[in-house]
Formats: structure tokens, sequence, C-alpha cells
């Protein structure tokens, strides 16, 4: 037996069962009405205080303006200190009376204004030296460091971070003979050796004894110390003289 199913009839539309479609415009963007959930959405006029002015603007103004009063200022946050530059700069113009003390704190920004002033001096002569003369201070350092350490042994305790702010503040001497040597002649070969001589010595007695009084163990060593600063400013004063 087989069976019948009903199949529907296929009608074929002809061009006048053809429906137009019909095109509607999208409706416009409406904006969220007050209720909406996200609050910073939401602008509401009677938020504001009947005086006219906003309590919680002003509150935050109030509280910023409140902790930017109790902020350091920028030179304390950079750890750039003026009169403990000053105070130690001016300590080190009399070789013979050293104040020791204010160098007990260790800090860069001194040297790195003085290694500027030195370079600035030498650009004025004609010799840009800025690597040179920077490289030539951070080994100086390393060797203060290292020669000063052996000889000390297990008792000294002299890091590298103070080598480095008194190789630098000792630079100071150097810096004036650069600018001294602007105004002698470069035929007067035998005077700027003394005045180099002169302005080296007073280098070395300065940082040896800066180090014999900052470090422990430094006062049966104080010849080798001086000797071993002797070399350093030496080689900045050869910089300076040719």
């Amino acid at each position: 037996m087989t069976k019948d199913f009903a199949v529907p009839p296929v009608i074929f539309p002809g061009a006048n069962n053809v429906q137009q479609r019909r095109f509607f415009p999208p409706s416009p963007f409406q904006p969220p009405s007050s209720s909406s959930a996200i609050p910073f959405m939401s602008f509401e006029i009677g938020s504001a205080d009947p005086n006219g002015t906003m309590s919680s603007s002003s509150s935050s103004f109030n509280r910023g303006s409140a902790s930017f009063e109790d902020e350091e200022p920028l030179l304390d946050e950079l750890g750039i200190h003026p009169e403990q530059i000053w105070s130690k700069t001016r300590s080190i113009l009399n070789p013979f009376r050293i104040n020791q003390t204010v160098h007990r704190d260790s800090d860069l920004s001194g040297p790195i204004f003085l290694y500027l002033a030195l370079c600035l001096f030498q650009l004025l002569a004609g010799k840009i030296q800025f690597g040179v003369i920077l490289g030539w201070i951070v080994v100086s350092s390393i060797f203060l460091y290292a020669v000063f350490n052996m000889l000390a042994g297990r008792s000294g305790n002299l890091n590298l971070h103070t080598c480095t702010s008194l190789v630098g503040y000792c630079l100071l001497p150097v810096v004036v003979l650069s600018a001294v040597s602007l105004f002698v002649p470069q035929g007067a070969g035998v005077v700027r050796f003394v005045v180099a001589g002169v302005f080296v010595l007073w280098s070395t007695r300065v940082c040896s004894a800066l180090v014999v009084s900052l470090a422990d163990g430094g006062e049966e060593h104080r010849g080798l110390i001086s000797y071993a600063c002797f070399l350093i400013y030496c080689l900045f004063s050869l910089l300076v003289v040719f």
C-alpha cells in the first residue's frame, strides 16, 4: 500500500505579485533620562547648592590645595640641598681647616655641579672633554674605594657613594685651576706646571684628610691614601695643562 501525502501547490510569483518593500529611517538618538543607572551620565540642575556653588567640587578643591601645601619643595624631593652644597664647598676652600662633619652626609649634587663647571671651563679653552672627565671621575672613585678597602681590610667602612662624593667635592681646586689657566699664556709652560702643582697638592690634602676622618682604620694608612689622591688629581690637572 502506498500513502498519499498532501503536497501544497508551488506558486511562482509573477511581476504583478511582487510586493514593494518599504524602508523606514532609524529613530534619532534619544539621551538617557535622569534616572539612568550610570551616575556620571546624569546631570541634574537641582544638585547644586542654593548659593550657586557646588559642594563636592569646593570640598575636593580644598583637599587638593591642602595636600599641595603639605608637599616638600621640588629641590628636596630631588635630593638637592643648596645650603648643604655651599657648606661643603666652603669647607674645601681652606685646606688647613677642614670641617669633616658636613661631609658625613654624602651626596652627588655638588660633584655634578663641579663636574659641569670644569667641563664648561675646558670648553672655553677649546677642549670638549665631557665624556673624558666623567669617565675619570667614575674610575677615580672606584680606584679610591678599592685602595682604601684593601688597606683597611674588614675594618674599612668607606662605601662607593662616599668616595664619589669626596672625589667630586675635592675637584674644586682643579675647577679653579681650569678657570685660572684661561688667563695664563700658553708659552709660560713652567708657570703653568707650578700653578697646577699647587692646586694638585691642595686637592690631595683635602681629599686625604676627609677620607681618613670619615672612615675607620685610615689614620695608619694616611701616606698611601694621600698618594692615591695625588695620582687622581694629577690626571685631572694634566687635562687642564695640556
